[in-house]
């Protein structure tokens, strides 16, 4: 369940996009740490709003900082029943300084089939819809939130995946509605990023 935004960085290589994720890589790279060593960056938003590829965009203007994708921990059953996952296999191995592994759910397979290793590096970017939860949040140095609306970002996830998972986009809509209903990520976003554009809400993060 790839969340490829392609629009996310629309104005080119070296545009305003680009000039205002290298500002945010900076600024994330002088904030303390979060989570043991780690500065925890959260990108959030709903499905199909360009999160992998912004968080992509981030991690290479961060010199390569390594990226768990929620969908790697999410499952058909429990889209949202990773968190005791994410804390055991992540966030408390890199609390301790420590290289996380975590396994790796194959959503054609239906089950867990590869484990990913994940270094303490003084930047982890964390990247899927609820990457903000409210159990997640005091782990973290900074929460960004892709600025695009549910059904946009629908229409574009349904457009990218084709009609076969027409079934799986009307059942996860249900359970990411409930989901931000009773915990919103947005509130407590640190800043808000245009899901097509890639550029960074003005007046968001102050200036960069």
């Amino acid at each position: 369940m790839a969340d490829v935004g392609g629009g996310a960085g629309a104005d080119g290589p070296g545009g305003p996009a680009d000039r205002e994720t290298a500002a945010l890589a900076a600024r994330i790279r002088a904030a303390p740490p979060s989570c043991g060593p780690v500065r925890l960056v959260a990108v959030d938003g709903h499905a199909g709003s360009g999160k992998t590829t912004f968080a992509g965009r981030l991690a290479a203007a961060l010199g390569g900082a390594p990226v768990v994708h929620l969908d790697d921990l999410a499952t058909h059953r429990e889209p949202f029943g990773w968190t005791v996952r994410l804390r055991r296999q992540v966030l408390e191995p890199l609390a301790a300084g420590r290289t996380a592994e975590h396994r790796v759910y194959d959503w054609t397979l239906r089950r867990f089939d590869a484990v990913r290793a994940v270094p303490p590096a003084p930047v982890v970017l964390l990247e899927g819809v609820g990457a903000g939860r409210r159990e997640i949040r005091p782990w973290l140095a900074l929460l960004l939130w892709m600025e695009l609306d549910a059904p946009d970002a629908r229409r574009r996830g349904e457009l990218r995946d084709g009609p076969e998972l027409a079934r799986f986009w009307a059942d996860w809509a249900r359970a990411e509605q409930a989901h931000f209903a009773a915990d919103p990520s947005r509130p407590y976003a640190d800043g808000l990023v245009h899901g097509v554009t890639g550029r960074i809400a003005s007046g968001t993060l102050g200036e960069l």
